[in-house]
């Protein structure tokens, strides 16, 4: 199953990007990366076997182990792209909501689209480290 990424705004150069980098390389499932602009820009078309999850702040708090049996789950039934998505500064409207297959929490703060780019990366790393039963994860 590809773990794709799409994020809104340009992440360039720096210790975010790098964070991302180190994460999304340890990733052994296929993932791609796109970014949009802030506003505009066309977003990716969506293929049947398709599931969107929206980082959203009204969504879901998933433990690292929830996370990995839903990804998991996905990839036994088949579904050929998790599609994970970044909004820009104001997140996305409630019909852009409806339509997700999950709305996932990073918890109720706000964070940096960069840093929250980061945080998803670590934790796709952590979800298929677990489900290929990797040691390095610890329950809290």
């Amino acid at each position: 199953m590809l773990l794709h990424i799409v994020a809104r705004g340009r992440i360039g150069r720096g210790p975010e990007a790098e964070l991302v980098e180190r994460y999304v390389k340890r990733l052994s499932w296929p993932y791609k990366l796109t970014e949009l602009p802030d506003t505009g820009g066309k977003m990716p078309a969506v293929e049947p076997g398709c599931r969107i999850v929206m980082l959203d702040e009204t969504g879901q708090v998933l433990p690292s182990r929830d996370f990995a049996a839903t990804l998991e789950k996905w990839r036994d039934a088949g579904v050929r792209e998790a599609r994970f998505l970044i909004g820009a500064a104001d997140g996305f409207d409630d019909a852009q909501r409806s339509a997700a297959d999950l709305l996932l929490s990073f918890g109720r703060a706000t964070w940096p689209h960069l840093l929250a780019r980061a945080m998803l990366a670590e934790q796709l790393w952590r979800a298929t480290s677990i489900l290929a039963n990797h040691p390095y994860h610890r329950e809290g």
